[in-house]
């Protein structure tokens, strides 16, 4: 893919559904050159498809730290990295975790976070980059969320981490509340149930669309006076 001094190229890892598809969306519409990554060759396809515009899609595992890092060789420079790759939610009481699923669910939300960073880090531009993904329950966690506000309070601190080992390059989170987004097929039993009441008991009366999400990225990418900054978007779940 060519690039021109005037346009950002955008990687977004987990790009090619919900919230980070929505990202890549609002990337291309701004001018932005995107390359999507996922671990489903068929979600690249047809991601790079739904895009119609200056976008390539790549297959990869974030939990393989051997095909990160070939994956950003072949990526080359590029200006900004988003993180949005995870697989579904657990949401157990403590007493019914198991150490396996346990250890399993910090590999691609916070290892592959980590591993990201490592090898994008030397290929990003001057001005550049890089935007996690956390959640409300890391600050407001809920019974049965141990994990999530485990994970998601763990990426924030290496946000502001690296926000000052990697200076200047710039480092940021979004820390997302309910968001209506495929994620919560395979994590809740009635996904609708699920986001009404999670609504319901927001000030907003409902929960995020993926391309209000998708703004709060595109910010931080954009604002280079923003760095370790947790930028919080959950219809003010931290207020009910």
């Amino acid at each position: 893919m060519n690039t021109t001094a005037n346009t950002r190229r955008v990687v977004v890892m987990g790009g090619t559904s919900g919230v980070g598809f929505a990202v890549a969306q609002n990337a291309v519409a701004q001018g932005s050159e995107v390359v999507v990554a996922s671990s489903s060759q068929e979600r690249v396809d047809l991601a790079v498809k739904r895009l119609d515009g200056p976008a390539e899609g790549v297959r990869v595992d974030v939990a393989d730290e051997a095909a990160l890092a070939a994956f950003f060789d072949r990526t080359g420079a590029f200006d900004h990295l988003v993180y949005t790759a995870g697989e579904p939610l657990v949401l157990k009481p403590l007493a019914d975790l198991t150490a396996a699923e346990s250890r399993a669910f910090f590999e691609r939300r916070y290892w592959g976070a980590l591993l990201a960073a490592k090898y994008a880090a030397p290929k990003l531009r001057t001005g550049g980059s890089i935007t996690f993904t956390s959640g409300a329950f890391a600050t407001r966690p809920a019974p049965g969320a141990a994990l999530g506000a485990s994970i998601t309070a763990a990426v924030e601190g290496l946000t502001r981490a690296l926000a000052l080992e990697l200076a200047p390059l710039r480092v940021n989170a979004v820390r997302l509340g309910a968001i209506r987004t495929e994620l919560w097929d395979s994590s809740v039993p009635d996904p609708e149930a699920f986001l009404r009441a999670q609504g319901d008991a927001l000030p907003v009366r409902r929960v995020g669309s993926p391309a209000e999400a998708a703004e709060a990225y595109l910010y931080l990418l954009g604002n280079g006076y923003a760095t370790g900054t947790v930028l919080t978007l959950d219809g003010g779940a931290a207020l009910a």
